[in-house]
């Protein structure tokens, strides 16, 4: 079972590799809320990396701040890793950050579908001089669950975008 000390600690091993690699950090979320923006204030000394973060859980609230299409909206639905794209590119061109990440999903008890499930979860990352990376997870259990997994996910993914060298 996930935990808020594990989240904690991901959030001191991400600001850690983005001090060391002097880089800044924004993010886009949706199904989490604002989870991992939390997890990562957390940390002591987190505003010299992170950034902002925006917090967009409707679909009008993703067009007007990150400037996510109304089409892709239409055509792929909020949770899809096409609208990740867009927020994460969105999220990257307002802030000036050098890493974006945005996650978007269902995090329950309501609101999935056959084809979309509650539980699914839909990412994005970049950088700079670094092509975005997408996936998509189907992650168990209730909402905070869901939400806490996503979390953790989203994090992971910056860790390990931190690591790479083409950054």
């Amino acid at each position: 079972m996930l935990t808020d000390n594990d989240l904690t600690a991901l959030a001191e091993q991400l600001g850690k590799h983005l001090k060391k690699r002097k880089l800044t950090l924004t993010l886009a979320e949706s199904c989490t809320g604002g989870l991992c923006a939390e997890v990562i204030t957390r940390i002591a000394g987190s505003s010299t990396w992170f950034q902002c973060g925006f917090i967009t859980y409707s679909n009008q609230s993703k067009e007007m701040l990150l400037d996510v299409s109304e089409h892709t909206l239409n055509a792929c639905g909020a949770v899809s890793e096409e609208v990740a794209i867009e927020m994460a590119m969105g999220a990257f061109g307002i802030s000036g950050a050098s890493l974006s990440a945005a996650v978007t999903g269902i995090a329950g008890p309501a609101g999935g579908s056959k084809a979309k499930p509650v539980g699914t979860v839909c990412f994005a990352w970049m950088g700079i001089n670094r092509e975005l990376i997408t996936t998509t997870h189907h992650f168990n259990g209730n909402r905070l669950d869901i939400r806490q997994q996503s979390a953790k996910t989203l994090i992971e993914g910056l860790i390990a975008l931190t690591l790479s060298s083409d950054l």
